[in-house]
């Protein structure tokens, strides 16, 4: 059975969507993966948009969601660093990445990003497919 895995940010415009990118592509033989934002944003940012469309994940269909157009429950909550009180939703598992949002910088920290993220999102389906979590 698969495991429930949301990616929380405060705007789900940026790293939350890098993240259901990578792990719809790279997880979802154990994953059933959603990404969401405690406030409403109009757009997935477009440097996001395209480092993704760099590593072969096109995000140009995705855009910003709520806590409230996702599962009320879930298995795993991974908060991507909100500087913020992050949200809470009922999880088995939570952890906090603590990422830095690339937004209004370099398109090279959106790559820097990027690629922390896959890191972070491989860890995760090995943890998962090691019954670890």
């Amino acid at each position: 059975m698969k495991k429930k895995v949301a990616f929380v940010c405060v705007h789900n415009s940026c790293r939350s969507q890098m993240a259901e990118g990578w792990a719809k592509k790279l997880g979802s033989h154990v994953l059933e993966v959603y990404s969401a934002g405690t406030e409403e944003y109009k757009e997935v940012k477009p440097g996001a948009v395209q480092v993704m469309e760099e590593a072969g994940i096109d995000m140009s269909e995705h855009y910003p969601k709520l806590l409230s157009d996702i599962p009320a429950e879930l298995d795993i909550l991974i908060t991507m660093g909100c500087n913020v009180v992050c949200p809470f939703v009922p999880s088995s598992h939570s952890e906090d990445w603590g990422l830095e949002d690339p937004s209004g910088g370099p398109i090279e920290d959106f790559r820097n990003t990027r690629d922390i993220i896959k890191e972070k999102v491989e860890d995760l389906i090995k943890r998962v497919e090691n019954n670890e979590i």
